[in-house]
């Protein structure tokens, strides 16, 4: 007999009503909602990705698979509603406070699906995937978080919708939420249901990890394969990797003799017999240049909003002048795509690890920086912050390690022109670093600041009247003010004495966005250097393939500095073709190219992408050569 669509949902309507009619119905019409909720979610990000994504068998392949996530998830949400409906008796089941209650847990679980959903959609706004470490730090930094939020997104909007919606939807629903509640059960059968539902969440803690939705050679659809949640507490559970334990390893001792190698340079000779170090004593003849160094690290400044890298929209006009009058690097690459990666990167000069930055970790006091050079030549150093230098450990990390930290607190009240929830405008910013910078000439010594701004960093907002494009509308105004603020910097210095004897370094931190089709994008790591010093650097082009890693001593090279170095990166001007590489990282993928050669070392000793059996080692070797240096304590002082 055909079934007719009336039928067919007559059928599920009295199957979905014999499963609500049940002790345990409402545990079964809250996964029900959330599974909802989260395979809505992934069809808006599909269709948000539709451009990014080629039509094939994945699409389908994912949505099966995330429901797999989403049913997971849904197990482990529900545990505490579970036990309390395993613990409460038949007598109190029915009574009327407590199926109220139960409709006020139905609220609070559409309100909380409601939220994450926008969530995860602004999330992959601004970083193209499920949510994973990223949002770990929002949650321990939640003065920052929640402010930024609260100055990007009109909250007085959406608090309400979401409230309403919640209700609306829980009233709906007020039917379902009371027939789930009339069932009896005895308690030794309520244990037994216990029993059985507690093995789904402890199978699947056990059985399912995040890398199973890694089906794809589409790094989209594999983000659409997972569900937000439950990447959020996957990061946090994996928020310290071990290379060793987790990565491809070869043997300590050969992978120490191919970094040796690699690293060996004209004017550096190792200074241990040590199989186990990479100490180096760095000649370079003649005298060295005493000059002041501002080092600007640049929040986002990707190479293509340049117009050197093909932009055409304007947003760099001081940049894109300075670049032709001062020394540019158009084949850099950031290590990772954090600040704190930057900062690790520029300070301490080594591959990025596997989990947190060096900068987050425990036991990363009196490491071996770029400020343990500067400060041995007679320097004083200086990590300047626009922000609470609180945040992401980095008061803690530069003051530990020979700098004099200064961050938002060194500014008067009065004399913040501007401020967001991640700081004071670049320009109130630059302000403070030319008054430290005055502190350190009255001493009659030289100096070395770095400078890390903030104002190019979502809500995007800065003072009126700096730019033609009006603050809080996007990144290319936040893009053009920091611009502004820097030449702004630079004029202003220029009136000073000491600025015919000072480099000017500026240099981004990470790019914008690093999302791509592929989870270590190249592209999406290239990042602007310009080196100015009018008296001191001749105007040119460097084309040269460079890590972030190797600024600290390329820069130590132009001042002709003889040093005692655990750097691992290196001069770039004192390299060969075959030295030079470049690191990219994620939080857990370690990528490794040269030659447009990638390779990428992932979790579970999976290799992937180069069929280069020596290449791999290569990048092996890096990699846990310097992971047994941190792990040791070998860069430290």
């Amino acid at each position: 007999m055909l079934l007719t669509p009336k039928k067919f949902f007559f059928r599920i309507n009295m199957k979905v009503r014999s499963i609500l009619n049940h002790r345990f119905g409402f545990i079964a019409l809250m996964v029900m909602v959330f599974l909802l909720f989260s395979a809505f979610t992934r069809l808006i990000l599909l269709f948000y990705t539709w451009q990014q994504i080629e039509l094939s068998l994945d699409i389908p392949a994912a949505l099966l698979i995330g429901l797999l996530y989403d049913f997971v998830t849904a197990t482990y949400v529900v545990i505490p509603i579970f036990i309390l409906l395993v613990l409460v008796s038949n007598r109190l089941l029915k009574a009327k406070w407590f199926r109220s209650t139960l409709v006020i847990c139905m609220f609070l679980e559409i309100s909380f699906l409601l939220f994450t959903s926008l969530a995860e959609g602004f999330f992959w706004e601004e970083f193209n995937t499920r949510f994973n470490f990223i949002a770990v730090d929002y949650l321990v930094y939640t003065t920052e978080v929640l402010g930024n939020i609260k100055e990007s997104y009109p909250l007085q909007q959406i608090i309400p919708a979401i409230i309403i919606g919640a209700l609306s939807l829980t009233y709906l629903l007020r039917p379902a939420i009371r027939q789930s509640s009339v069932s009896k059960m005895r308690w030794p059968n309520r244990l037994k249901w216990a029993m059985g539902f507690m093995l789904a969440p402890l199978l699947a803690y056990f059985t399912i990890n995040t890398e199973q939705k890694q089906f794809s050679k589409n790094a989209y659809v594999n983000e659409l394969a997972g569900n937000g949640l439950y990447e959020l507490f996957a990061a946090y559970r994996n928020n310290e990797l071990d290379y060793s334990k987790f990565y491809k390893t070869i043997d300590k001792q050969k992978a120490f003799i191919k970094v040796k190698t690699m690293l060996k340079t004209p004017e550096a000779t190792y200074t241990s017999t040590d199989s186990f170090s990479l100490e180096r004593k760095i000649n370079n003849p003649g005298p060295e240049k005493k000059l002041n160094v501002v080092l600007i690290s640049v929040e986002s400044l990707s190479a293509s909003f340049m117009q050197a890298f093909g932009n055409t929209m304007g947003i760099t006009p001081h940049l894109d002048s300075l670049s032709r009058h001062g020394l540019l690097f158009t084949n850099l690459y950031a290590t990772g795509t954090r600040t704190v990666r930057g900062l690790e990167a520029l300070s301490l000069a080594i591959p990025p690890t596997p989990g947190q930055s060096v900068i987050r970790r425990p036991h990363n006091e009196n490491m071996f920086t770029l400020a343990t050079v500067f400060n041995a030549h007679g320097y004083e150093s200086k990590f300047i912050y626009g922000g609470y230098g609180y945040f992401d450990n980095m008061n803690y990390f530069f003051s530990e390690n020979h700098y004099e930290t200064i961050d938002r607190l060194n500014v008067p009240k009065e004399q913040i022109h501007f401020e967001n929830i991640w700081g004071i405008a670049d320009e109130d910013l630059f302000w403070l670093a030319e008054k430290e910078i005055l502190k350190t000439t009255t001493l009659n010594k030289p100096f070395f600041v770095h400078i890390m701004t903030t104002s190019n960093h979502r809500p995007f907002t800065y003072p009126n009247g700096r730019i033609d494009i009006p603050s809080h509308t996007g990144r290319s105004g936040a893009v053009k003010y920091t611009d502004f603020a820097i030449n702004a910097f630079i004029k202003k210095c220029s009136t000073f004495s000491w600025y015919d004897n000072t480099l000017f370094v500026i240099i981004a931190d990470h790019c914008a966005s690093s999302a791509g089709k592929t989870y270590l994008p190249p592209d999406k790591y290239k990042i602007p250097m310009i080196i100015f010093s009018p008296k001191h650097i001749e105007p040119g082009v460097v084309n040269l393939l460079m890590s972030q890693i190797d600024v600290a001593p390329t820069l130590l090279g132009l001042l002709n500095f003889s040093y005692t170095s655990k750097f691992l990166g290196y001069d770039i001007f004192k390299t060969t073709h075959e030295q030079r590489r470049v690191f990219l990282s994620t939080y857990q993928l370690l990528g490794y190219m040269k030659d447009n050669d990638l390779v990428i070392l992932e979790p579970h000793q999976k290799v992937s992408y180069s069929n280069n059996p020596e290449f791999i080692e290569e990048s092996i070797a890096w990699y846990e050569t310097t992971h047994f240096l941190l792990k040791y304590g070998s860069l430290h002082n």
